[in-house]
């Protein structure tokens, strides 16, 4: 594997740990601000995070490299609402679709196939986490600041996350 597409492979396994606490902290507040339905959605991608995460150092591993365990910055802990909250979520989620993107160009320019072949995965995997972004802050925003509508929305997330992981 070439150095530098080992290089933003471990970047990625740094994102990605970064997401998964982003979002740990996400549920956190959640949780403690009474949501305990969009709390349950971010745990569960926190850990689809991790599991992320730890796909791709077990990739690096098998291919020869080295996997450099990051440290992580402290993520945001406090958000002004629900809306706040998704759209640090689609922020985040766009963000690792960009680091994607730039590990696809330079295996392709590099013409390393086979990672380029093992990054399929994570470019429909985010193509789905950004749809799903999208559509609950659509919903947010088609709230507005309807106090039972949040209810509904919190009630509802869990339901939502489960029918977007069957499709």
């Amino acid at each position: 594997m070439h150095s530098s597409i080992e290089n933003l492979l471990n970047d990625q396994i740094k994102y990605e740990a970064q997401a998964s606490m982003q979002y740990l902290a996400m549920a956190s507040w959640a949780d403690a601000n009474g949501f305990s339905g969009v709390a349950n959605f971010f745990y569960d991608q926190s850990d689809e995070e991790r599991l992320h995460m730890i796909k791709l150092i077990k990739f690096v591993n098998e291919r020869g490299g080295t996997v450099i365990i990051p440290s992580l910055e402290q993520p945001k802990d406090s958000f002004a609402s629900l809306l706040d909250l998704f759209e640090k979520f689609l922020g985040s989620e766009i963000f690792v679709t960009e680091q994607i993107n730039k590990i696809i160009f330079e295996c392709l320019d590099k013409k390393d196939y086979n990672v380029h072949n093992f990054m399929q995965w994570y470019v429909t995997e985010q193509l789905e986490e950004e749809a799903t972004a999208r559509t609950l802050l659509d919903k947010l925003n088609i709230i507005g600041d309807d106090k039972s509508g949040y209810y509904l929305f919190d009630r509802d997330i869990e339901t939502f996350a489960a029918e977007e992981e069957n499709k």
